[in-house]
């Protein structure tokens, strides 16, 4: 983003009085911000080549209740560590090397959980098409004043953490899975599908109480208090339903294993 550092920093002006009120608007009632056992202070990180547009947003940041970190191009900010935190990522479009654009890309498969929220000193139609299409918060082009970008970046950090909620739970959930045997796994997936006891047995070749002593076991493990918990669950993990069971003889006996 190229801008002088007078002009960036009159863009970003504010009294910190707007930006207490900004972020009082912007927060949940009880929520902790850095303090002792209380939840992580949500961060916002910023990608850009212009040292002044950094500092300014830097402030602005921080008056809004916000962790800051700043990286002046997309390579920095891609060598740090992922961080399991609510955030976003405010982005210049154009950048030397892999720019905005590229950028969101990677954030997509790599940190789900991070909106981006687009920063330019121009733009044109396809672009921010492009970039909204691809998950972007918002795409805000100067000038553009500071209660926009506060409500964007809170916007952009509840947006976050509804998404790590949902990645905790589906990580738990797969640690949950990975507890069973593999005639667990094989007895759930059948189960989920709609067999019967029986079915599922003539599908794996042991008895009916064998099943049931195995989907009993499922249900404990994966902390499903029914089938159709069950089968939930087994949709989030993406479990693929089995091929059509086999017919079970009415006279058929298993034998136990």
């Amino acid at each position: 983003m190229t801008c002088g550092a007078g002009a960036a920093r009159g863009q970003f002006a504010g009294t910190a009085g707007d930006f207490r009120n900004s972020r009082l608007r912007s927060s949940s009632p009880g929520e902790s911000r850095g303090t002792s056992g209380g939840p992580a202070t949500p961060v916002v990180f910023v990608v850009d080549d212009d040292v002044s547009v950094r500092e300014s947003l830097e402030l602005l940041i921080r008056t809004g209740g916000w962790q800051p970190e700043l990286f002046e191009s997309a390579h920095r900010f891609l060598g740090q560590p992922v961080q399991m935190t609510p955030s976003c990522l405010i982005l210049d479009v154009a950048m030397p090397g892999l720019n905005g654009l590229e950028l969101q890309d990677r954030i997509a498969a790599e940190r789900p959980h991070m909106p981006i929220i687009f920063l330019t000193g121009y733009g044109d139609v396809p672009m921010t098409v492009q970039a909204m299409k691809a998950g972007a918060v918002e795409f805000l082009t100067k000038p553009f004043s500071d209660d926009v970008l506060l409500a964007a970046i809170a916007k952009a950090i509840e947006r976050s953490r509804t998404a790590l909620a949902h990645e905790i739970q589906l990580n738990s959930l797969r640690e949950r899975y990975a507890s069973l045997s593999r005639r667990e796994r094989e007895v759930m997936a059948l189960v989920v599908a709609g067999l019967l006891n029986k079915q599922v047995g003539g599908e794996l070749g042991i008895s009916e109480i064998t099943v049931k002593a195995h989907r009993g076991s499922v249900m404990r493990k994966m902390l499903a208090a029914s089938l159709p918990v069950l089968v939930n669950m087994s949709s989030q993990l993406g479990i693929a339903p089995p091929r059509e069971p086999a017919a079970v003889p009415s006279n058929t006996t298993f034998v136990r294993r």
